[in-house]
């Protein structure tokens, strides 16, 4: 950044005053030194040529003021119409300001140096334009005048210039921290990546690790429980042929056992419920009710409004499982003749409703701890725990579940999800 110019000068500065000084002269000239004649007219000119050499180098033209050679040569043009019409006229010494408030501004060091110390010499001849040179002290007096204005605007041009390379330094210091600091954040944001993904690592590992312990709960518990049951029922039914009667009863428990067995494998495994597995939600709805439909012997009437739309599997499965819950609580306690599965997609959410004709109960009566119970029951001791769970279920989305009930006129249970891009749930 050696020699550039820090920032654009005032606009008055270079656009008003040098103008307005050789307009003042112009005046006091005419004025005081009643000029007339030829002398007149070429003075006039010289001004207007100064002005007009502004104009159109500097004024007019603010595109060339960051080229340095066309600066540069704007400025020796100024200080040659300078110098010709200090020679006719000292009091133009007044018009040097001009010159040193251009050199001051557009020159890039080392040239601005040059260019007060030319215009220097033009002030200082000026001033000393009365002396007598031709006597060895008018002489000493006339070059002291000239050395005093050089030295004395080449210092502040040093001082200038020292300042602007502090100003340089500060700026590149700023500009280092303003680096420094982004890398800072760049870090920082890394760190909290690598932090998160940590945590995520650790939680997996938790998750797998509880899943272990559950697998082998399954497979020395229910698992082994369950095979057994298929077993016997396989055995019994070797050993004796289902009387008629029973058939569908024993062919129900039968694919009961091995349901259960399977969706405890899947949840073991971390895997999609069987009935979503390929499917959609309004589809693997329509599954679970047929089929307890041919299970319980009460038809279903499933019904799917709005336009459906992919929803994350966490809110499916949360709806899905909330439907079979509702479903079995039917079954153990509603005695209906009429149940009804709506799947409805609205605008920010989806909701399902299950709804049934059956002896309903008084949600207050199942205590604080069951209050939010979503299945056609009566108010039992120690009861509701599964819908505990899906109300857990629900509300660990942003859901919510509600529950209409009171005794004889069925039971209502509505869940609500907001609707979320798949695999936006984390």
């Amino acid at each position: 950044m050696s020699g550039k110019i820090a920032r654009q000068p005032p606009f008055l500065l270079v656009n008003v005053v040098p103008y307005a000084l050789l307009a003042l002269l112009v005046a006091v000239l005419m004025i005081a030194e009643g000029w007339a004649g030829g002398s007149l007219l070429i003075d006039l000119g010289l001004c207007g040529l100064a002005a007009a050499w502004m104009l159109g180098m500097f004024t007019l033209r603010p595109g060339l003021r960051d080229r340095p050679r066309i600066m540069g040569v704007f400025v020796a043009g100024l200080l040659a119409i300078t110098a010709v019409l200090v020679i006719r006229h000292p009091v133009f010494g007044l018009f040097t300001p001009a010159a040193y408030i251009y050199s001051f501004t557009v020159l890039r060091w080392p040239w601005r140096l040059l260019g007060v110390a030319a215009t220097a010499v033009l002030a200082g001849g000026a001033q000393a334009s009365s002396v007598d040179t031709t006597t060895g002290l008018g002489l000493t007096l006339y070059v002291t005048v000239v050395a005093f204005n050089i030295a004395m605007m080449c210092g502040c041009a040093w001082v200038l210039r020292l300042a602007e390379k502090e100003e340089d330094r500060r700026e590149q210091t700023l500009e280092e921290l303003s680096r420094t600091n982004r890398l800072l954040e760049a870090t920082l944001a890394e760190n909290a990546g690598l932090h998160a993904q940590l945590l995520a690592q650790a939680r997996e590992a938790g998750v797998l690790d509880e899943r272990q312990r559950m697998a082998r709960e399954i497979h020395d518990t229910l698992a082994q429980g369950l095979t057994g049951i298929i077993a016997q029922l396989q055995a019994a039914e070797q050993m004796h042929e289902v009387p008629a009667l029973w058939r569908r009863p024993f062919d129900a428990v039968k694919g009961l056992a091995r349901e259960s067995l399977a969706e405890a494998r899947r949840s073991v495994d971390a895997l999609r419920p069987e009935p979503l597995e390929g499917a959609r939600l309004g589809d693997a709805l329509a599954d679970v009710a047929g089929r307890w439909s041919k299970l319980h012997g009460l038809a279903v009437r499933v019904t799917t409004t709005g336009t459906a739309r992919p929803m994350a599997p966490e809110a499916e499965f949360a709806l899905l499982r909330t439907a079979q819950e509702a479903l079995a609580n039917v079954a153990k306690h509603a005695h209906a003749t009429r149940v009804g599965l709506t799947l409805s997609y609205l605008e920010h959410e989806v909701a399902l409703d299950v709804r049934d004709d059956g002896r309903g109960f008084d949600p207050e009566g199942l205590g604080a701890g069951t209050a939010t119970d979503g299945g056609s029951r009566p108010p039992s001791r120690g009861g509701g725990f599964g819908l505990a769970i899906m109300r857990q279920r629900v509300e660990g989305l942003s859901g919510t579940l509600q529950i209409e009930s009171e005794p004889g006129a069925g039971t209502g249970i509505s869940a609500r999800v907001p609707t979320l891009p798949a695999g936006s749930h984390a």
